[in-house]
């Protein structure tokens, strides 16, 4: 029989962000506690530009964000948000979306389910990915619910079960 595998990705939908960063952008031109403040949130090429008159605003601003963000089940493990900076009369944050795991988080991935694992899983890593495999695909549930259960710093999906 062959392996059966799946592969451990961390990918977010652009079009669920855009979503998410229209809806608080709405919010915020209607809500009463924004009115004069100059808040607002937008894209700012690749990054997400957040931009209030103080900084307890713009925090609020992002406030508003991560709600939207849980809204749409986006793991808030993506988000990469700046601290306020200040820029003329404005305080900003620039947040980004990560995407893809890193060689450093593969191999800590890789080496969880080496040591707490079911024995004859294999995992390998592949470009921004991680690939596991196993004959029993039992194990393979069982890899799953031990990723579910670590506090991972990033956010994971299961793609690709066959």
């Amino acid at each position: 029989m062959a392996d059966s595998s799946f592969d451990i990705v961390s990918k977010v939908e652009r079009q669920e962000v855009d979503n998410a960063l229209n809806q608080a952008a709405k919010e915020l031109s209607q809500r009463y506690d924004f009115k004069g403040t100059g808040a607002s949130i937008s894209w700012s090429g690749d990054k997400i530009l957040m931009e209030a008159n103080s900084e307890e605003r713009v925090k609020a601003v992002l406030d508003v964000f991560e709600t939207k963000l849980v809204k749409r089940q986006i793991s808030l493990k993506a988000l990469d948000a700046g601290e306020p900076q200040l820029s003329g009369k404005e305080y900003k944050i620039f947040a980004t979306i990560q995407e893809g795991i890193s060689q450093e988080n593969a191999k800590k991935v890789a080496k969880i389910i080496r040591d707490e694992g079911p024995k004859g899983v294999k995992a390998q890593v592949q470009g921004d990915e991680l690939r596991v495999s196993s004959k029993s695909r039992d194990d393979l549930q069982a890899v799953q619910q031990l990723l579910k259960g670590k506090d991972l710093d990033f956010a994971i999906q299961f793609v690709n079960y066959r």
